[in-house]
């Protein structure tokens, strides 16, 4: 199928939104649905190098047909802007700059934390709880900026 927005029968599809929840090891990916109602998590890329990183979201950026971006800004349980977030700040950068897209930056200081809390509530092994967490953070960030969205 070509990669312009439209389907078999030339109807447009609605653009999606990824989310992104970026660590230094890994990044966690989430996807809106076509509506743009729900957050469903995607595979966590494994960071090598920035090539390599973004070489990795240019294919879902494709796959999926995004039209924006939210990364999520780890801010200091004040509000306030530290290191990490300086760094985010850079990286939502060059994302726009590289893809051409909108970007958005949102609060995510308590994503990882209710990722864990959530997944401890399974019973989900130790080791697969660390291969999901990221995505599952990912998934809790989009979906509270685009419920915020959604809320006006």
């Amino acid at each position: 199928m070509p990669s312009h927005q439209t389907d078999a029968s030339g109807a447009g599809r609605p653009p999606r939104i990824l989310g992104l929840d970026v660590g230094s090891r890994r990044i966690g990916l989430a996807i809106s649905d076509p509506l743009g109602i729900t957050a469903q998590g995607l595979n966590t890329l494994q960071r090598q190098n920035k090539r390599s990183d973004f070489a990795q979201l240019e294919q879902v950026i494709r796959d999926y047909q995004v039209a924006e971006i939210v990364i999520g800004l780890p801010l200091r349980m004040t509000g306030a802007e530290g290191m990490q977030a300086e760094k985010m700040q850079s990286f939502a950068e060059k994302i726009r700059r590289r893809f051409r897209l909108p970007v958005h930056l949102w609060d995510e200081r308590l994503s990882s934390a209710q990722a864990n809390r959530l997944l401890r509530e399974t019973d989900m092994s130790i080791k697969r709880r660390g291969q999901v967490v990221d995505q599952m953070a990912a998934v809790l960030i989009l979906q509270s900026w685009m419920d915020a969205r959604a809320g006006g």
